[in-house]
């Protein structure tokens, strides 16, 4: 059978979106036994304490919280419009393509028939519009914990706003990840073995940011006892850092 460079789109784009899918799929599988080893997980248990401890705090004095959770609505609003702005583009890309196909055919090593690249059009815009769809909830999520802890004189539960918080970030991180998807979609225009090398260096990179070695942290409240003790630890560490540079000048008084 003689070789067609047709076959790459069947071999390359189903292996490195096997490859990529897999790694997900892994990866959700770690979340879920062994959250600790995650970055993920790691987050996750941070803003668990950060719910916990924010909202011992007086509604009065949560200012910082509101900060917080209202840059998390900014940066899920801006990669929202960003999504949806993408997925005009491509629209009208499309749109206009037909007369610039030929032309950029002549690069592509691989199938470049009309309905194949229809199929990597819609692929693309898809895996953006979920994006979209992931970060308008994420922003929804973290709208409705800002109502939870801004509520006043009011017994508020605090799985409500963890719940809240947790949920927000999970939508976060499916608009990231439908944005990775989308990315190495869009270069199968370029032909499958852009795609496929893609695919492979997004695995390779995402793992290594995905891996969490840092210890998890109590975030205990320090308070009475503690506080005291942790002053003293600072005063003694001071007083031997100076005991062991006593020929440094001192600055005098004018």
């Amino acid at each position: 059978m003689k070789w067609n460079k047709d076959y790459l789109d069947l071999i390359l784009v189903p292996s490195g979106l096997l490859i990529l899918f897999g790694y997900h799929l892994y990866l959700l599988y770690k979340c879920i036994t062994t959250p600790e080893e995650t970055v993920i997980g790691f987050e996750n248990h941070s803003r668990r304490a950060w719910v916990r401890n924010m909202m011992k705090v007086d509604v009065a004095n949560r200012s910082a919280a509101f900060s917080v959770i209202s840059s998390y609505i900014t940066a899920a609003t801006f990669m929202a419009s960003t999504s949806l702005a993408l997925t005009s583009l491509i629209g009208t890309w499309v749109g206009s393509s037909s007369s610039n196909q030929s032309l950029i055919s002549q690069f592509i090593y691989g199938d470049t028939r009309a309905s194949i690249n229809t199929i990597k059009y819609i692929s693309v815009l898809a895996f953006f519009l979920l994006a979209f769809g992931a970060f308008i909830q994420s922003a929804r999520y973290h709208v409705n914990a800002n109502f939870l802890i801004s509520m006043p004189q009011a017994d508020v539960p605090v799985d409500y706003v963890e719940g809240a918080v947790i949920m927000g970030s999970y939508f976060w991180q499916v608009g990231l990840r439908a944005v990775y998807f989308a990315i190495s979609l869009l270069l199968w225009v370029f032909g499958p073995i852009p795609m496929f090398v893609s695919c492979l260096g997004a695995v390779m990179l995402l793992h290594i940011l995905d891996t969490n070695k840092n210890p998890l942290h109590d975030f205990e409240q320090i308070t009475g006892k503690k506080l005291f003790q942790k002053t003293g630890e600072e005063v003694i560490t001071a007083v031997v850092a100076g005991t062991e540079h006593p020929d440094r000048p001192h600055r005098k008084d004018s």
